[in-house]
């Protein structure tokens, strides 16, 4: 016996009603959809106007300055590959590059073994941890300039902290920013002690992510602490370890604040430094070619190394085929 609902008449008045309402939602869903987008991108509107004013604009006429004499006063003119030539003769362009160069190697000694070393001293105590990774994260609070102004009367040659702390210990004091082999390592102290707070909170969280599992089955297999370290520590955190050395390198082949506010590129330009020659190219020289001409040079070697670490990135991860990872394993 047939119910009256279940008549096929009133099995498709059912199926389409369905499906007009199945249309409506979607109808609505896409409606819906397009205001949330369209509120989003007159929210998103203000954010692309001020990225494109002041940093796709600057990129593009930089493309184009590098090719132009430009001063910003006269009428440019095209050089072609003038600016180049004149940058490549310039005898501060090696020495630019040289500095740059020996930063990036002290700032890989101190700026980048400093922070891992202090994060594992700070992840095996028992107590105050926190407090400690709140005094190694405070001068991250000093504003750059003040901290300038502090370290540069910490190496004063006469009456500076720095040298009257190696005459309380009965050792010669030193010239510091005054000198040619010591300028450098100096800002190097400087810009490890301003920047290391923030590569050792990253530190220490993943340090936090270890598995203590790994640490007692390498306890049992009787590691030291040491060993510990070395077999179970460094493989676990390496990943990090990988993006803070491309970081570090990328950032300071750029450096600038540190040769600018202490020493202004001496003595001797022996703090001169490929980002320094682009400003001193720009603004004390009013030649905007040559310091273009620069920044693409500069942007080229920096355009190969983010290459070259997003290759060892995939690698990592095991997406290059023939890399494949290499995970530690405790022994049974």
């Amino acid at each position: 016996m047939t119910r009256y609902h279940d008549t096929p008449g009133t099995i498709y008045a059912v199926n389409s009603a369905k499906s007009q309402g199945r249309l409506q939602a979607s109808r609505n869903y896409q409606k819906r959809t397009l205001i949330e987008n369209m509120f989003g991108w007159v929210w998103l509107l203000p954010a692309v106007l001020f990225f494109s004013l002041f940093t796709m604009v600057p990129i593009v006429k930089a493309f184009t300055f590098a090719f132009q004499y430009n001063d910003l006063i006269n009428p440019s003119r095209w050089v072609g590959w003038s600016n180049f030539t004149y940058v490549l003769a310039d005898p501060q362009f090696w020495t630019a590059w040289k500095n740059s160069a020996f930063y990036m190697l002290y700032a890989l000694i101190f700026g980048y073994c400093v922070p891992i070393i202090l994060a594992i001293i700070v992840n095996e105590l028992r107590r105050g941890s926190s407090v400690f990774r709140l005094f190694f994260y405070l001068p991250a609070f000093v504003p750059p300039v003040a901290a300038a102004i502090l370290w540069k009367w910490i190496y004063l040659p006469d009456g500076g902290l720095a040298n009257t702390i190696l005459e309380a210990l009965h050792i010669v004091p030193q010239p510091f920013l005054n000198s040619t082999t010591m300028a450098l390592p100096s800002l190097v102290i400087y810009s490890t002690w301003a920047g290391f707070g923030g590569s050792l909170l990253l530190y220490t969280a993943a340090l936090r992510g270890v598995s203590v599992e790994l640490y007692d089955a390498a306890e049992i297999d009787g590691a030291g602490i040491l060993q510990r370290i070395w077999h179970v520590t460094f493989p676990q955190i390496r990943f990090l370890m990988l993006i803070m050395l491309i970081a570090q390198i990328l950032g300071t082949m750029q450096v600038f604040n540190e040769p600018f506010l202490f020493t202004s590129g001496g003595p001797a330009y022996a703090t001169t430094t490929v980002v320094l020659q682009i400003y001193n190219y720009a603004f004390r020289e009013g030649d905007f070619g040559a310091a273009s001409a620069l920044s693409l040079i500069l942007f080229v070697v920096l355009a190969m190394l983010s290459m070259y670490y997003l290759y060892l990135m995939r690698a990592s991860l095991g997406l290059v085929k023939g890399r494949p990872t290499h995970r530690y394993v405790p022994r049974e």
